[in-house]
């Protein structure tokens, strides 16, 4: 059935247990698989969590509903709001938490539940997502949290590049670790996870640059497409087209390149910019901007060129192809593509194990 998103369970694998053996050689020995691009799916969740990370995080409650019955303990990444707490308690393991009103009602459902639940302190170092500002007083936070009978504070984190852009750096991170330091005094006791970032982080890797208190990443481009994500660098031994869109031809033609006509909105609201080329072999594809951003698809053939597309079209110059109707075309995919086509019920997934 196209269009089609092709998940290569291999390469998946192969990626995760790359990454794992890097982390590992730069003493990073707990990492949470990030799984939230995948929606939901079960079939590749499950094939992920063979590979025994320490966490699988993902930023819906719904995701974790469904991975309930796997071993693997779960961490929701998203700070939850008042109606998710209910089943943060009950479906997740640990959470990020950065809000004490938050954390009490935790505490209150938790107790009523007989469960403890494990929270993760998340501290802003500037990227200004999620977090406790790093220069704030946080230290009457932290002690109210340790009379909070049933939430354990099982470490802290940080999140840079997903907003601001902000690079993970020996700095802030070690920024970090410092704070890191000054709870485990108020508390007295060891800090198990001190979680340095994401993808973004793996970048510092074999440079000694990563303070040795960080011990925990939150990892999901890094695996899902073998990259950092503060450069884009591609990670030695590792794949980059574990996700790839198929879609059919569903009108192959010659046409002029330019409109014809006066020119006014498109269907999004765009005044179209078309550079005039003269005849082309124009193809049209059954996917389309409902389902993902065209900009994050990369034809694998290189003869081919993305002119745009609607809706429901994507619209691609063939003129140097031997292409026809009916033949199928390939796309490499980047991490925003793949997280809008898992999410897109248009898109049939089909898994190779």
């Amino acid at each position: 059935m196209y269009p089609r998103l092709v998940i290569n369970l291999p390469k998946l694998t192969h990626n995760i247990n790359t990454i794992h053996s890097m982390c590992l050689k730069n003493n990073i020995p707990f990492v949470t698989l990030v799984v939230k691009a995948l929606a939901g799916n079960m079939t590749v969740i499950s094939e992920i969590e063979k590979t025994k990370p320490t966490y699988l995080g993902d930023s819906r409650i719904q995701n974790l509903k469904k991975m309930a019955n796997l071993p693997t303990q779960k961490m929701l990444l998203r700070i939850p709001n008042n109606v998710e707490l209910n089943d943060v308690i009950r479906y997740a393991d640990c959470s990020l938490e950065s809000e004490i009103k938050i954390i009490r009602k935790l505490n209150n459902i938790a107790i009523k539940k007989s469960k403890i639940h494990s929270i993760m302190l998340m501290f802003d170092m500037g990227d200004l997502r999620e977090g406790i500002f790093f220069e704030s007083d946080y230290l009457d936070i932290v002690k109210e949290i340790t009379t909070l009978s049933n939430i354990y504070l099982e470490g802290i984190g940080t999140n840079l590049t997903c907003f601001g852009g902000v690079l993970p750096t020996s700095e802030n991170l070690s920024k970090l670790t410092h704070i890191a330091s000054k709870i485990e005094t108020v508390i007295g006791r060891k800090l198990s996870l001190i979680s340095g970032g994401n993808s973004s982080s793996l970048t510092l890797f074999d440079q000694s640059i990563i303070p040795q208190e960080v011990n925990h990443l939150r990892i999901g481009e890094g695996f899902l497409l073998g990259k950092e994500t503060s450069y884009g660098t591609q990670l030695e031994d590792t794949f980059d087209d574990a996700f790839i869109l198929e879609a059919k031809i569903i009108e192959c033609k010659n046409k002029p390149s330019f409109p014809i006509g006066k020119i006014g909105l498109n269907s999004f609201g765009e005044v179209p910019i078309i550079k005039d080329q003269g005849m082309m072999k124009r193809a049209i594809l059954g996917v389309g901007k409902q389902d993902v951003i065209l900009d994050n698809l990369t034809p694998i053939d290189s003869n081919i060129k993305i002119i745009g597309g609607s809706s429901d079209h994507l619209i691609i110059d063939v003129t140097n192809t031997k292409y026809r109707l009916n033949d199928v075309i390939k796309f490499k995919l980047s991490y925003p593509a793949i997280v809008h086509l898992m999410n897109s019920s248009y898109i049939h997934k089909k898994v190779i194990k």
